[in-house]
C-alpha cells in the first residue's frame, strides 16, 4: 500500500504545471534565470498572476493526494514519511523534464498544508515574509537573485524545524521535516555554494 500512494504522490508531483504554462507561452523555464522550471520564474516571466498560477497548481499536486491519503488510509508514522516526500520527489525529480525538476517549495508547502491543517505551512509563509521583507530593505529593492531566495528558503524552513522541536511537537513532524530539509538543501546547493564564492570574493577585496 505505501509503495502504490507513494507511486500516485511521485506521479502527481511530478507533473510540471509552470513549466508547461510558460511552454505554451513560449518560454523555456529552464532558460531564465537561474533554470528553475517552477513558478517563482513563471512569474520573473509572464508576471504576477501567472506566478501565482503556477504556485497554486504545485501547492495542490502536493496538498491534494496527501490530504486524500491521510483521510482515507492507515498510515504508519514511518510509511506516512515516505508517503508524504513523493509529491516533493516528484517535483524535484519530474520524469518528464529528465528527471531534473524544481527547488520543491509551493510542493512542500502543500504537503505541509495536509499534514497539519495549514499550520506548519502558514507560519512558514510568515518567516519567509518577514525575511524576504528584511533583504528587500538590506538590498533596497533590488531585484533578488536565485542564491539569495535558496538561503532565505533554508533558513526559514530551519526555523520551523527549531519551533517544531522547541514545541514538542509530534516526533513524525520533525523526522519528515529533516528529511525534507535534505531534499530543499540539495536542491539548492548550487546556489549557496555560489553564494558563499561571491561573499569570499567581496570579502577579500
Amino acid at each position: 500500500m505505501i509503495l502504490l500512494l507513494s507511486l500516485i504522490g511521485f506521479f502527481s508531483g511530478s507533473i510540471m504545471f509552470s513549466y508547461w504554462i510558460a511552454h505554451l507561452k513560449g518560454i523555456n523555464l529552464k532558460k531564465v534565470r537561474e533554470g528553475n522550471p517552477g513558478a517563482f520564474n513563471l512569474g520573473y516571466s509572464l508576471g504576477l498572476f501567472y506566478g501565482v498560477l503556477g504556485a497554486s497548481f504545485d501547492f495542490l499536486k502536493g496538498y491534494i493526494p496527501i490530504m486524500f491519503f491521510v483521510k482515507n488510509f492507515e498510515i504508519s508514522s514511518n510509511g506516512l514519511i515516505i508517503v508524504a516526500l513523493s509529491p516533493i520527489l516528484g517535483h524535484a525529480f519530474s520524469p518528464f523534464l529528465k528527471f531534473k525538476g524544481g527547488k520543491a517549495l509551493a510542493v512542500t508547502f502543500g504537503v505541509w498544508s495536509a499534514l497539519t491543517n495549514f499550520k506548519i505551512s502558514f507560519i512558514y509563509a510568515v518567516i519567509l515574509g518577514i525575511l524576504k521583507y528584511f533583504e528587500r530593505k538590506i538590498n533596497k529593492d533590488k531585484p533578488s537573485i536565485p542564491e539569495v531566495d535558496a538561503t532565505l528558503d533554508l533558513t526559514g524552513f530551519g526555523i520551523i524545524g527549531i519551533l517544531l522541536w522547541m514545541f514538542k511537537y509530534n516526533t513524525f513532524l520533525l523526522q519528515f521535516w529533516f528529511f525534507n530539509l535534505i531534499l530543499l538543501i540539495f536542491k539548492r546547493y548550487k546556489d549557496i555554494i555560489v553564494l558563499l564564492h561571491a561573499l569570499s570574493k567581496k570579502a577579500h577585496n
